[in-house]
This record gives structure tokens, C-alpha cells and sequence, in this order.
């Protein structure tokens, strides 16, 4: 006859208790395991309203989607050829209630394009420097092109790719800048916020349905404090 299971004495189960308990406070080694604390309790989503019939159609015009083909910049070859100064003064002379007269809007930047014969980002033209990046990915450069809208502190933002020879605008915005990222197919532009210490983070993408970059994440960040300074960066390929 086999003989009974036996109960573990009262000793062994102290030492089997010590042993649990170095494992989960490490007996004051830092190295060790920690617990964790309470662990609290998910939540699911809770749908409110669900007697709201769904809209059918936004109630603003956020403008996304929208391309346009630059009038007078035809492009021979590749989009490298194009002068950026040349694309930003097409935009500023076809709008002159924004850029030309004493009461215009942005009536510096109509001004200061006269001072753009060295090229972008040099002396007082208002136009900065250009970045170039594959951002619809069909393996040939887009370009990213910003410029000063004076007087004040808005930057327009812009990004143009070709199609058949001609120029097409596939993004656009203006904003107070903190900064701009272009990332894959991607353009991340940072704005500083009204809240202190914190920032808006807004990232167009392109989307080959459309053949326009997209809104496709609008957030607000914290900035850990920092001061943010205005910059145009390409992150690495």
C-alpha cells in the first residue's frame, strides 16, 4: 500500500513563505523583483447619446484632401529643377488681398519677395530653406517648402509632387511653428499651445486614395519644459 500524502510542517511552510517574500521585496537588493501595487480595474468604453443619429456629413471644412495644380510652374524634369522662390511668388501673386496693398494680411511677405534673388533662406526673403523626401512614396523626391507670413508669426507649410509635368500643391498649412518633422511619408509640425508646458502635435500622411497628405493624428504633448525654438528637420532615410 502506497503511503499517505502528508501535510508540510508548520516549519517548512515558514521557510516557504520566506523565500516567497524575498522574491517579490528582494530582500533589499535593487535588483531584485518589486511588486507592482493594486493593479486597476479596466474600463470599457461607455457609448453615450446612442439615441444621436449619426451625422452624414462634418460640419466644418477642415480643407483636407484638397490638392491643386500650381498655375505657371511647369516641371520638365525632376522637382529639383523647380525654383522654390518661383513657386511661393505664383501663390503670392494669385492672392493679392492676402499679400499686396498697405491693409493686406501678410503684406510684408508680398514685399519681401523682391529681396529673393540670392535664393531661400537668405537674407530677408521670406521664403526658407527647402527639404526634399519621397513622402508618396513612388520612389522620386516631393518637395516640402516653407515661408514667412509677415508681418506677424505664422508659417506656411507646403508640400508639392509632379504628376505629368505639372506641379501639384497635395498639402497645406499655417500655423505658429515650434517645429517640423518629416518622417517616412509623413510631415509632423509641432505649435506652441495657449496651455502652459504643453504643445499641439498635428501629422499629415499621405494617402495614395486620396493622392493628398491627410490629417491623420491632431494631439496635445507635454513639453517636459523646454523651451521649443522653430525648426525644419528631416529625420534620417
Amino acid at each position: 500500500m502506497p503511503s499517505p500524502l502528508r501535510r508540510p510542517s508548520r516549519a517548512l511552510l515558514a521557510v516557504w513563505a520566506v523565500a516567497v517574500l524575498a522574491v517579490v521585496t528582494g530582500c533589499g537588493d535593487a535588483g531584485g523583483l518589486r511588486g507592482a501595487g493594486a493593479t486597476p480595474t479596466a474600463v470599457g468604453p461607455a457609448r453615450l447619446w446612442p439615441e444621436l443619429a449619426p451625422a452624414s456629413s462634418p460640419a466644418f471644412d477642415f480643407d483636407e484632401a484638397e490638392t491643386k495644380v500650381i498655375k505657371g510652374v511647369r516641371v520638365t524634369g525632376g522637382i529639383h529643377e523647380v525654383d522654390p522662390v518661383a513657386i511661393v511668388r505664383a501663390e503670392v501673386d494669385g492672392d493679392p488681398k492676402r499679400y499686396a496693398g498697405e491693409k493686406a494680411e501678410f503684406r510684408e511677405t508680398g514685399a519681401r519677395m523682391a529681396d529673393c534673388a540670392d535664393g531661400p533662406g537668405k537674407g530677408r526673403c521670406p521664403v526658407l530653406r527647402p527639404y526634399y523626401r519621397d513622402l508618396t512614396g513612388d520612389g522620386r523626391d516631393d518637395l516640402t517648402l516653407g515661408f514667412r507670413q509677415l508681418p506677424g508669426t505664422l508659417t506656411a507649410v507646403r508640400v508639392y509632387t509632379v504628376d505629368r509635368h505639372r506641379l501639384v500643391q497635395v498639402m497645406h498649412y499655417e500655423d505658429a511653428l515650434s517645429g517640423v518633422e518629416l518622417a517616412g511619408h509623413s510631415v509632423i509640425i509641432r505649435s506652441p499651445s495657449e496651455v502652459a508646458g504643453y504643445e499641439y502635435r498635428l501629422q499629415w500622411t499621405w494617402d495614395p486614395d486620396q493622392k493628398a497628405m491627410l490629417l491623420t493624428q491632431d494631439e496635445m504633448l507635454r513639453t517636459s519644459g523646454r523651451t521649443p525654438t522653430p525648426t525644419l528637420t528631416a529625420a534620417p532615410r
